[in-house]
């Protein structure tokens, strides 16, 4: 049974009234959107990527030799922005979308999928793997898609809750902070080979010392050699590049957080992909994606991931092009009855992290908790954090109970 066939079998209100033939011509009405842009791409886009990778280069440049006079305050501000800004279009607007093979039907070696490197933590041929084939392949699919939770946090309420997840909120901070590093490490599988100890199989440490050799080079880069060109602005040049790279990972995990876990986006289970037609896949990125609403610049520094709905559709069209197909694409969610998700930043940064949060804790203690009864429910929290798994069924159940009266009230 596939995810679709689920939902409308349980009910799911939003999908409900579609067809087997309403799915798979949506599917072919979506496909006619990708091949008009296939049919029209040309000088235009090649002249738009081109003049953002000169505009990056040429910020980045100017940035850090603005840098060499770090010492002095307003050199340190304007060299750390600049330099801020250039590492986001580096790996937003530039490196994802090149790597995605966005741009290779232009045929120039020096800006193909096959070629590009990009500065990150992780190299370009493991990103390749576990975001290409396996994210935009298994979307918001639990214990498929590594980008959903990044591996360490609850994402979904049917995931049974477990003490640890008390920390999520503290792990995803520390995960937006070093978010490059904590790619690096899914997309190595880091977790999965320390936990069946296979971390001295050939392969794997093939592939982690590609990774330790690409970290290295970005920290000589960026805490070396750079503040060492500096002289005296040394220690000056090298906080600045510190916080850079902070800025970059921070706004690069805030955007993709908002691009897949904002409240109102679905989730899959595994096994609910089986036998998944060419429409129900359309379907499924249209209900596991959501948008951010903004201005030109907004879309640009977001590497175009604002439309986050359309890149999942069609993660192989120029980028440039999203905000054009956007309104046709919205269109046939509210052709089809569907729920277009866009919100602004602030808005959906604010709903990702309210559902870390709520995710942290069990279901329906959010929910069902007051002021007036707070203190009685971090009673119960407590106790589900340090008690028997037995305790923790009959408190669950306690709290379903309190928060179905609710509801019914």
């Amino acid at each position: 049974m596939t995810v679709i066939q689920k939902k409308k079998q349980t009910g799911d209100s939003q999908i409900a009234h579609l067809t087997p033939e309403d799915v798979e011509m949506l599917g072919i009405e979506l496909d006619a959107i990708r091949q008009s842009v296939i049919d029209t791409r040309g000088a235009s886009d090649a002249a738009y990527i081109r003049k953002v990778i000169k505009t990056q280069r040429s910020l980045e440049l100017g940035s850090r030799a603005v840098l060499l006079f770090s010492i002095f305050p307003p050199a340190w501000l304007v060299g750390t922005a600049g330099l801020s800004v250039a590492k986001i279009l580096d790996n937003m607007e530039i490196g994802h979308n090149i790597l995605h093979g966005q741009w290779d039907w232009m045929r120039d070696p020096k800006i193909h999928s096959t070629t590009w490197e990009w500065d990150h933590a992780t190299p370009a041929e493991q990103w390749k793997v576990s975001h290409n084939e396996l994210h935009h392949n298994f979307t918001n699919v639990v214990g498929k898609d590594n980008d959903l939770g990044y591996g360490i946090m609850r994402v979904d309420e049917d995931q049974p809750w477990q003490p640890f997840y008390i920390i999520q909120p503290v792990w995803n901070f520390l995960n937006a902070l070093f978010f490059e590093y904590g790619i690096a490490a899914y997309d190595l599988e880091l977790r999965g080979a320390l936990a069946s100890k296979k971390t001295k199989d050939p392969e794997f440490r093939k592939q982690a010392k590609k990774v330790v050799n690409k970290i290295r080079r970005q920290m000589t880069k960026d805490y070396v050699v750079h503040p060492i060109l500096s002289g005296p602005s040394a220690l000056h040049t090298l906080a600045a590049n510190f916080t850079a790279n902070i800025v970059r990972n921070v706004w690069a995990h805030s955007v993709i957080m908002c691009g897949h876990f904002p409240e109102g986006v679905e989730t899959f289970e595994r096994k609910s992909i089986e036998g998944e037609t060419h429409g129900e896949w359309y379907l499924r990125q249209m209900l596991g994606s959501a948008n951010i609403s903004g201005s030109p610049l907004m879309h640009l520094m977001s590497g175009n991931l604002s439309h986050q709905i359309e890149h999942h559709l069609f993660p192989d069209l120029p980028s440039n092009r999203y905000k054009e197909i956007a309104p046709k694409v919205e269109a046939l969610f509210e052709k089809y009855g569907l729920s277009y998700c866009a919100r602004p930043l602030p808005q959906q940064v604010y709903s990702a992290w309210h559902k870390v949060v709520r995710l942290s804790l069990p279901n329906g203690w959010l929910e069902a908790t007051t002021r007036k009864n707070l203190p009685s429910q971090l009673g119960k929290l407590y106790k589900m954090v340090t008690g028997t798994p037995r305790e923790r069924r009959l408190i669950q159940a306690s709290l379903t109970r309190e928060v179905r009266r609710l509801k019914a009230a």
